[in-house]
């Protein structure tokens, strides 16, 4: 069982240039990815989408890519000649027209906007494209770690809250065992509230079976032991089994309402509150597994 939050960040090096891949995941009802990478290299997006979703399925991430090249080929200065020219005869005219000394130097000219520009080469994508693998590989595997490290701590919580869930369904049943004798005396006492004399006891009894049966959560509570076990089940299975978790999880919620709502009998209810509680804290905590 792997949780959906995790980090990892590697940086990758080759002839000149260096490629660094940030990878953050969070939980997220399905896969959803955010690339933020230059824009020289949006060659790379479907590529990127490609390999994160070899290792990630299910969650939100943010992939940031950083590339530098400081190879020599990687730029071209290019001198506008004409421009130039053309700067230089205005100036020379200004010269002579206000009598300043003419002392127009290169780099003076050179300093002039748009005569010179720095232009970037065409990227080797191959090349580029073997650096971001290798990065984006290792940040994965990081993040992949991270998510069974966090899904461990997670499984534990799971443990601690459904050995809770158990102990709230045995005492339900035991609970509901004794609904018959507890509403024979609530009938009892509402007789001798209203001073009724001489009830017939088998007539109570069978009244308070009869309320007794329609209160009755036998299949209520066997449902309730079975999604508790298929959860335990999944707790050692890898891959995408948090949303059959959630599901068996608004199984669990389904039951207990139904149960509440037959129940009119105090204690069985008090103890329902307790376990939607419980259940409320499993779903919290389901939200994170992957």
């Amino acid at each position: 069982m792997n949780s959906m939050t995790g980090y990892g960040r590697a940086v990758a090096q080759a002839d000149g240039r260096e490629m660094t891949v940030e990878v953050r995941a969070v939980n997220h009802r399905f896969l959803d990815l955010s690339l933020r990478l230059p824009r020289a290299l949006n060659f790379l997006e479907s590529d990127v989408r490609a390999l994160v979703g070899e290792t990630l399925r299910r969650g939100h991430a943010d992939i940031t890519l950083t590339y530098r090249n400081t190879r020599q080929d990687a730029r071209k200065v290019q001198a506008d000649t004409a421009l130039a020219s053309n700067y230089l005869e205005a100036l020379r005219k200004l010269a002579k027209k206000t009598g300043v000394k003419d002392d127009i130097k290169v780099s003076q000219l050179a300093a002039l906007p748009d005569i010179v520009t720095v232009l970037e080469q065409e990227e080797d994508q191959d090349a580029v494209r073997a650096l971001m693998e290798k990065a984006l590989q290792e940040a994965l595997k990081q993040v992949a770690a991270m998510r069974q490290t966090e899904g461990k701590n997670l499984q534990g919580d799971l443990k601690t809250i459904l050995s809770r869930v158990d102990v709230r369904i045995n005492l339900m049943e035991s609970t509901a065992m004794d609904m018959p004798q507890r509403a024979k005396e609530r009938i009892e006492n509402r007789l001798k509230e209203l001073e009724v004399q001489g009830a017939d006891e088998s007539r109570i009894a069978q009244e308070a079976a009869l309320l007794a049966d329609r209160c009755a959560v036998d299949e209520e509570l066997a449902r309730l032991r079975s999604h508790v076990a298929q959860l335990r089940q999944m707790f050692d299975e890898s891959g995408d089994i948090g949303r059959r978790m959630d599901f068996l999880v608004q199984e669990l919620n389904r039951e207990v309402n139904t149960i509440a709502s037959k129940s009119q009998d105090s204690a069985l209810t008090a103890i329902a509150v307790e376990l939607k509680s419980d259940i409320e804290k499993l779903r919290e905590q389901i939200q994170n597994v992957e």
